[in-house]
């Protein structure tokens, strides 16, 4: 049996768990299908010393082209927010759930519609994510919506309840303190954007607090 019918990113993990080591091995995980259809792998970007990791669902359009994760208009609202709740982007760390763009298209050549990634996919790809978190060793974890909170916290997460409020968890054999919050994507579909907005700062400062 492959790798990828056993869907699980193990096999793929280098001996050397470096940030540089791990982006160089998973640009050719193929532990589960969702490689066959991205362009590429979009690893994690950022300090390698954060005090702050934010995790969020999967790369979009713009990250599977670029192979960065958030530099898309998501990103750069994420950025703006982190920013006006006092936390530097440039001293974060950046990753996601899922390292492929999961997507579908209603035709041929037509725009690249975003997919959520299943429990399956996103348990693939949870040793990537555990192996950032082991060198990094950040301080906190924001989790940027519901995907995220599931591959991280279990498939009974809801966002709803549990964002803007301090956790601790044990995640991946660590204890970790987590600050759950929206995804920046669905602000920028929310009807009411500016509130959808002044959530995610609220939810925000609540993580520069834990860091101050």
């Amino acid at each position: 049996m492959s790798s990828e019918d056993a869907y699980t990113a193990e096999p793929f993990l280098p001996e050397r768990r470096g940030l540089a080591a791990l982006r160089e091995a998973a640009a050719g995980c193929r532990g589960c299908p969702l490689h066959r259809d991205a362009t590429q792998t979009v690893f994690g970007a950022g300090d390698a010393h954060a005090r702050v990791m934010l995790v969020g669902e999967q790369p979009g359009d713009q990250e599977d082209r670029q192979g960065r994760p958030f530099v898309g208009p998501a990103g750069k609202l994420l950025d703006r927010a982190l920013a006006e709740a006092g936390i530097d982007p440039a001293e974060a760390y950046v990753t996601n759930a899922v390292k492929h763009f999961k997507f579908t298209r209603a035709e041929p050549r037509k725009r690249r519609i975003h997919k959520a990634p299943s429990l399956r996919e996103m348990t693939a790809c949870g040793p990537w994510l555990a192996a950032e978190l082991a060198v990094v060793e950040p301080e906190l974890i924001v989790v940027l919506g519901a995907t995220a909170g599931k591959a991280l916290l279990g498939s009974s997460f809801r966002v709803t309840q549990a964002r803007g409020t301090v956790l601790e968890e044990e995640i991946h054999g660590r204890r970790e303190r987590l600050v759950p919050t929206v995804h920046p994507s669905s602000v920028l579909r929310a009807d009411d954007r500016e509130s959808a907005y002044s959530g995610l700062l609220s939810d925000l400062k609540v993580a520069a607090r834990v860091l101050e």
